[in-house]
């Protein structure tokens, strides 16, 4: 297969932010890509509005915390585009607090969207999916900074993303012989709908406004600024390229220096 073949790809939480840039990217690089996020509605707007870009996209909606919704997720996207060769675990979402005022709902919760559920996407998309039988694939987890330093009243999520990335360097070190990789990619801070919903819940924790939060954050970031969708996107393609048939069981960051391991 040369660097063009065009492949199979699965994405979730595809409809905005980072998971939107991947869908448009590996579609930009001639890939079918099947996408799911959780609202009906934001699929049918987002597989629209990407055609409507030429790519060849479709999707369904899938609640990755659902053991049954991942299967018939995951059986669509073989019935619409064939076997799958590469996913794309970006569904996740944050959560936290003062750790000792935490609910179980909460930790239960972001465990199982943002960890639990990367374990079973690729466990369906193995064997549903077909990847288990193929001599090329790639497995790309979008994990975060936090998922390799503990992020303050971050503890779920932290917990959760450093789950991430173990579990992206065991199965790694597992399916190497196969010509399957697997990766995680973290970001730091990116300019997404979600980060925005990040700061609100701090400047609410600390009693001060989102734009002193913005200004804070930015302040620790040595590029002095956010990541865009797209550059995190640039490098979840880059993984799912031939070129990078030799990189996996990594951790790598996309953070403007945020984290510098």
């Amino acid at each position: 297969m040369s660097e063009h073949t065009p492949r199979v790809a699965v994405v979730t939480g595809a409809t905005s932010g980072i998971g939107l840039a991947v869908a448009r990217a590996l579609g930009a690089r001639g890939h079918r890509v099947y996408l799911g996020a959780r609202t009906a509605e934001n699929v049918a707007t987002t597989v629209k509005q990407l055609r409507e870009e030429g790519l060849t996209v479709d999707g369904s909606p899938v609640d990755v915390r659902d053991g049954a919704a991942i299967r018939r997720f995951v059986q669509a996207a073989v019935d619409a585009f064939g076997t799958i060769d590469i996913l794309v675990n970006n569904a996740g979402r944050s959560g936290g607090g003062v750790t000792a005022d935490i609910a179980d709902e909460l930790w239960d919760d972001v465990i199982d969207t943002n960890l639990n559920s990367v374990f079973r996407m690729t466990r369906e998309v193995l064997n549903t999916g077909g990847l288990r039988e193929k001599t090329w694939g790639r497995i790309i987890n979008i994990a975060s900074t936090a998922g390799k330093q503990g992020v303050v009243l971050g503890a779920p999520y932290s917990a959760s993303k450093h789950g991430v990335v173990g579990f992206t360097k065991a199965l790694g070190n597992e399916l190497a012989p196969t010509g399957i990789t697997v990766n995680a990619v973290c970001p730091g801070y990116v300019e997404t709908p979600m980060a925005q919903r990040v700061r609100a819940g701090y400047a609410a924790a600390y009693h001060t406004t989102e734009e002193a939060i913005l200004e804070k954050f930015t302040a620790k970031i040595p590029l002095g600024r956010y990541s865009t969708p797209e550059e995190v996107a640039g490098l979840v393609a880059y993984l799912a390229s031939d070129t990078a048939a030799s990189i996996t069981s990594q951790a790598l960051n996309v953070c403007g220096g945020l984290g510098n391991f």
